[in-house]
């Protein structure tokens, strides 16, 4: 009985349009709580899942709180499909078991959703010193490999532009690393940049169990130099140096395979990192970050900026937003003199 409830549940999951990756953790998280409980849901109460939780928060690996409610969340919606009387389930419950499902996910006994615990604390963005610092860094270890005549030199030259364009677009490890050449395109606005005004990022991240949306990406003034690395990448100087280049229009080839995966950005960051001396927790995802925060400096309007890195409310770009002292001082500067005008109008 229990299958055949988790297979009506898989069914309108498939009916909603949800990705399979996202039906299959869901059923599997639904299936781990079953066997946690040792009971079915016709007798799942409250206190299953306060010991579930409890269990999970227990172990050894500390789990994200993220991680906690994506569970919880998926228990409730199971619950919500069998108690739904459209699909019958009580009523064939209450029959056969003297018994009915009921559900037992609740605000009380579930992590509760908040913007303020969305980012780690320890996640922030990068100083512009320490962007120099870092860029610096991957400049050098391409110098280095190709001074020692290393096949190296090539991959590194390859993963050094990545980050730049990574920083100058904003974008995640995935968009980065499923960019191909023909995603950028002219800004007719802004002829100056060429073929390189915009990018069109395909495989951005979609909401909860949909798959990948895309959007665009203008290119701004304040990362105007990404347009001659582009060039110089997109040429025979660049990509085309690869022997795989030709097998797919994918912008990072690799040596042996079609192209340079999430796996190998995350390695070669954290050698250069490690290099420039910066701190671990200035992650890659920490250059999209930085990227916001240096755009809400330059004075750009924050909807602008919420529609470049495709969030969907602006209270995600605001958690993105680490903005520095000198720029928070400059504005209180601001307003103060504003202040001084207008009261001088006034009199």
């Amino acid at each position: 009985m229990f299958e055949a409830m988790l297979d009506g549940w898989r069914s309108q999951l498939l009916a909603r349009g949800l990705t399979i990756a996202f039906i299959k953790s869901s059923c599997s998280v639904v299936t781990r709580f079953q066997e946690h409980s040792n009971e079915y849901p016709w007798t799942w109460s409250a206190h299953h899942v306060d010991e579930y939780f409890a269990d999970r928060r227990s172990g050894e690996k500390q789990l994200a709180l993220s991680t906690l409610r994506a569970n919880s969340n998926a228990i409730r919606a199971f619950c919500s499909y069998l108690t739904d009387p459209r699909y019958g389930w009580v009523t064939f419950s209450e029959r056969v078991f003297q018994n009915v499902p009921s559900q037992v996910v609740f605000e009380w006994n579930s992590p509760r959703h908040t913007t303020d615990d969305a980012v780690p604390p320890h996640r922030r963005s990068y100083t512009k010193p320490e962007l120099q610092t870092f860029f610096d860094a991957a400049d050098d270890l391409v110098d280095y490999e190709f001074s020692k005549a290393s096949k190296s030199w090539l991959p590194a030259l390859r993963d050094s532009i990545a980050f730049k364009v990574c920083y100058a677009y904003g974008l995640r490890r995935r968009e980065l690393a499923m960019l191909e050449y023909v995603d950028f395109g002219p800004n007719p606005h802004v002829p100056t940049y060429g073929p390189y005004g915009a990018c069109q990022v395909r495989w951005a991240k979609g909401t909860k169990g949909s798959g990948p949306r895309r959007r665009t990406v203008l290119t701004v003034p304040e990362f105007d130099w990404v347009v001659d690395l582009l060039k110089f990448w997109i040429s025979p100087e660049g990509r085309e140096r690869f022997s795989t280049a030709d097998r797919s229009r994918l912008l990072w080839p690799s040596e042996r395979a079609d192209a340079a995966g999430i796996r190998n950005f995350d390695r070669s960051f954290q050698r250069v990192r490690q290099s420039a001396g910066l701190p671990p927790e200035l992650s890659m995802h920490a250059l999209r970050h930085s990227y916001v925060t240096h755009l809400i400096e330059a004075g750009y309007d924050p909807l602008f900026v919420q529609q470049q890195v495709g969030h969907s409310y602006s209270s995600t770009t605001a958690l993105y937003t680490s903005v520095s002292a000198d720029f928070k001082q400059k504005t209180v500067q601001q307003m103060i003199a504003r202040r001084i005008v207008t009261g001088d109008e006034n009199q």
